[in-house]
């Protein structure tokens, strides 16, 4: 299982970012053998369909889950269509490495 995490850069300790379509960054998390890797969000920047895009990025990295702060209606029945779970989660000033450790306990 994979589990994508919303990130406002690309390290640990970078923040939770609520944002799904214009996040900055996603962390990809494998429980399995806890390892992660970040990708930028190639479509952070775009004019219209940013969230779309990033469903399209999220179900290429073959994620389960994806945890973020708020997902738009296109992004949601897109992600729903992939079968990928949606968590959101309101947690500004948490760090990605802190949403990490709730996922292992």
């Amino acid at each position: 299982m994979k589990v994508v995490i919303t990130s406002t850069g690309n390290s640990l300790n970078s923040k939770f970012d609520l944002r799904f379509g214009r996040c900055g960054w996603f962390c990809i998390y494998d429980p399995a053998n806890k390892s992660t890797i970040f990708f930028e969000n190639q479509s952070k920047n775009a004019n219209g369909g940013a969230g779309t895009k990033a469903v399209e990025a999220v179900a290429e990295m073959e994620a389960n889950r994806v945890i973020s702060g708020d997902f738009g209606p296109k992004a949601k029945s897109l992600l729903e269509k992939f079968n990928i779970q949606m968590i959101i989660m309101d947690e500004k000033n948490k760090s990605v490495k802190d949403i990490i450790e709730m996922i292992n306990n």
